[in-house]
């Protein structure tokens, strides 16, 4: 029991908590950029849009989340004002922030306007993202805390989403677009003051020698087998068509929810989820990863088969309680495995390939879930094939658990550079 309550207390020394300060406001902030996406999804549907060019503007808008490995290359190849890190943070947290109060300030805008504004400001949010995980990844392997860092961190974000949820569902419901994004534009400049603070970071050279071990560890990675097993894992994991917009369509025409109750529902499951990473805690320090892999894999499945009784508010809210926490420990499960995978020195390129892959199977998942929802009718009979399809998906994950070898990843993360 002494050593699991140790276990809650990783952060020991005053450089890891200085981090963890740095990394809980970083996410916050960028669980915030959410806010608007409620109040969007009902503003499109009131103007007769279907679930599917909903889930194409979100596709669009999600572009700089794929191409995040561009990103992580700059930051490791072109230090910026001598610092890989630190001032490209400052750069991109103000076109974040500047994106979303154009939006914010904006009272007519058309599919396209909105668009190209909303993916400007992810464009900031995920070149944050980026740098951020590579302080993560850099940081954490060499003590073991990878796991605990991304448990706070996905505190922090869920913590954001249960605003996100409260609040964003009372503005879709008022239809107050404009606020929702003026309110989620003030978080990226909370970032920026954080970093002027936070960041310490030494000034780099273009090091011929450094460029030349960056380039080498690039090509180890890529052509490392594990590297690609993992990045399917990660896909699998997260294409999941019963979720995204044809589940706001299910949850808004089948079950009529109301706008203010989605939005209760989202906050719920975000609470669940922070009880959910506090768990993951103690479990990344004391179970080998491979056991947590194959734990977590076992609950989706038997998760997301529960949302086959997905047919009222009452069961919906016991779903999204239970769904909360066991979906955040197997998240973080998938994301602890994805930072111990990532070459030494290149942490910045791969960690943001490997999330770049994650986001696309969210999103390759909501697009299929929409066309293949409307294609058969939406409603009920529509909806139960999504969870079928997303329940197959998952379990396929458990045929390449053996080709990993998780095992080596945890040897060789705490190895020095």
């Amino acid at each position: 029991m002494k050593n699991w309550l140790q276990h809650l207390r990783p952060f020991t020394t005053i450089e890891t908590r200085r981090l963890a300060i740095l990394f809980a406001i970083v996410y916050f902030a960028q669980g915030m950029s959410a806010l608007p996406v409620q109040a969007i999804t009902i503003n499109f549907k009131d103007e007769g849009l279907q679930a599917d060019d909903v889930a194409a503007f979100f596709l669009i808008a999600s572009i700089p989340w794929f191409i995040k490995p561009l990103f992580g290359l700059i930051s490791d190849f072109l230090p910026l004002f001598g610092q890989r890190r630190k001032s490209y943070l400052l750069l991109t947290s103000t076109l974040a922030c500047i994106a979303g109060l154009a939006a914010g300030l904006s009272t007519q805008f058309s599919y396209w306007e909105l668009a190209a504004l909303y993916t400007t400001m992810g464009l900031g949010l995920a070149y944050n993202d980026v740098l951020t995980d590579a302080l993560m990844v850099e940081n954490g392997k060499l003590n073991g805390l990878t796991g605990a860092f991304q448990s706070l961190q996905w505190c922090s974000v869920t913590g954001a989403a249960i605003v996100v949820g409260l609040l964003g569902g009372y503005l879709a419901e008022h239809r107050e677009l404009q606020i929702a994004f003026t309110v989620a534009a003030i978080f990226p400049l909370v970032v920026l003051i954080m970093t002027v603070f936070f960041v310490h970071e030494q000034q780099v050279t273009h090091d011929q020698k450094e460029l030349s071990a960056i380039w080498a560890a690039l090509r180890t990675g890529f052509t490392e087998r594990s590297v690609w097993l993992v990045s399917a894992f990660i896909f699998l994991f997260n294409f999941s068509p019963s979720f995204g917009p044809a589940f706001f369509y299910y949850q808004t025409d089948e079950l009529g929810f109301s706008q203010q109750y989605i939005g209760i529902l989202n906050a719920i499951d975000s609470m669940a989820s922070i009880i959910g990473a506090l768990i993951y805690v103690p479990l990344s320090r004391s179970m080998p990863l491979q056991r947590l892999i194959n734990l977590s894999i076992g609950l989706s499945v038997m998760m997301l088969l529960t949302y086959l009784a997905y047919r009222g508010e009452i069961s919906a809210l016991i779903i999204h309680i239970i769904w909360g926490i066991t979906g955040m420990l197997t998240t973080l499960a998938f994301l602890d495995l994805a930072a111990r995978a990532c070459p030494k020195r290149a942490e910045a390129t791969f960690f943001a390939l490997l999330m770049s892959i994650f986001n696309l199977g969210t999103l390759a998942s909501q697009n299929v879930g929409a066309h293949v929802y409307t294609a058969l009718g939406e409603g009920s009979f529509a909806y139960t094939w999504l969870v079928i399809i997303s329940v197959f998906t998952t379990a396929a994950i458990w045929l390449l658990v053996p080709l990993v070898h998780i095992e080596r990843f945890e040897l060789f993360a705490r190895q020095p550079h």
